[in-house]
């Protein structure tokens, strides 16, 4: 089977692990710190604006918690989105509000999330479609604008910029994943990014059960009583530890060659598809603006409604793995939406197919699932 995606790990990141295995330190310590201080330099800020969890997930309900959302209080978001960010927005209190995209990048423009704003808008929270930063720059506007606090879901972006400046770093909140199925993999990850480090502090506190301080051995070289407890208030235990940092500090090394073939495979396919996109209604993702950068997390490809569900069936018949991502939030009854109508979503989400794309792959597997994707197209399209 020729898999969406693929870890890329090998003997640099079990040498890394082996390391925490001799130091006898398994949880949270200095390799953790050493992994946040890189990332944040990766990022261009001072190392005292991350902290290193879990999940990316534990970072979106972090950034979301931060807001002290009450009752009747929004979240714009796009509805194409991972479904843990309306999940977080849920669980923190607000009402998650979806607002359409541009049907070809799925990403939202600022004309999108201001016509989803309201007086109860508290947030907003953007996501960048396969890794394409989108319309962050004019988001970002709006939102100072509007002084409404922006979240960024920079779960596919680890690599992308605009002009330079890493997505992610354009609102006041952000978060990165590294799970199994991302760019930079850890098994299980993720980084949250605060601009105000007091809420990058407030975020930390939280991801350990709400601690203002951390008990056992290192606070019993400040403290005399060391065991006792101050919880100014509760959280959870979402910290990441020295084994998933230690891989992600590997993974972090490797990320530009990582990416770079990421690159080459998107250019690829745009090769192998282009005749195609002009012998049959099949489209393939729009040209990035001047001045962005992508990370490539997905390839995605568009064709008529009426034959997309067929082509991934036989694509995975063929032995290709498609899908597609994000299915749109707006649609789950779970968030209350309703009958509301999002057009751009709706074309995307009935059109939209992503291909296989990882670095594992060669070049005769793109060749392949191109070969393979043609044949089913113009089967479907004729029959």
């Amino acid at each position: 089977m020729i898999h969406l995606h693929q870890p890329q790990v090998g003997q640099e990141e079990l040498a890394a692990v082996a390391e925490v295995f001799d130091s006898k330190w398994l949880g949270h310590g200095p390799r953790t710190e050493a992994f946040e201080a890189a990332f944040a330099e990766h990022l261009q800020v001072d190392a005292e604006h991350v902290v290193f969890l879990n999940s990316g997930t534990a970072g979106l309900f972090l950034a979301v918690e931060s807001l002290d959302l009450t009752e009747g209080d929004e979240v714009v978001l796009p509805s194409p989105s991972f479904v843990a960010a309306a999940n977080a927005v849920v669980a923190g209190g607000g009402r998650p509000v979806f607002c359409d995209v541009d049907p070809r990048t799925l990403n939202p423009t600022a004309e999108h999330i201001e016509a989803a704003l309201t007086d109860r808008t508290r947030a907003v929270l953007v996501l960048h479609y396969g890794g394409s930063p989108g319309d962050i720059t004019r988001i970002a506007e709006l939102c100072r604008h509007r002084d409404i606090t922006l979240i960024e879901d920079a779960a596919c972006s680890v690599a992308s910029t605009v002009d330079g400046r890493p997505v992610g770093t354009f609102g006041d909140f952000a978060m990165w994943s590294f799970d199994a199925m991302k760019v930079m993999v850890c098994g299980d990850g993720g980084m949250l990014y605060a601009r105000d480090p007091d809420a990058a502090a407030r975020a930390r506190r939280l991801a350990y059960h709400g601690l203002a301080q951390p008990t056992g051995f290192g606070y019993a070289q400040v403290s005399s009583r060391w065991w006792e407890l101050d919880v100014p208030e509760v959280g959870r235990r979402d910290i990441g530890n020295d084994l998933t940092a230690a891989i992600g500090a590997v993974q972090l090394r490797r990320l530009p060659e990582l990416v770079a073939r990421r690159r080459e495979i998107t250019e690829l396919y745009d090769r192998e598809l282009a005749d195609l996109a002009d012998l049959s209604d099949l489209l393939t993702p729009p040209p990035l603006p001047a001045g962005h950068t992508s990370t490539y997390y997905f390839y995605w490809v568009q064709m008529p409604p009426d034959i997309r569900d067929d082509v991934a069936n036989e694509l995975r018949a063929a032995g290709i793995y498609t899908t597609f991502r994000y299915a749109p939030l707006h649609k789950v009854p779970a968030y209350g939406a309703g009958e509301l109508s999002l057009p751009g979503a709706e074309h995307a989400a009935d059109r939209t197919l992503c291909l296989p794309l990882h670095p594992g792959l060669d070049d005769a597997d793109v060749h392949t699932v191109a070969a393979a994707l043609r044949k089913s197209v113009e089967a479907l399209l004729h029959r």
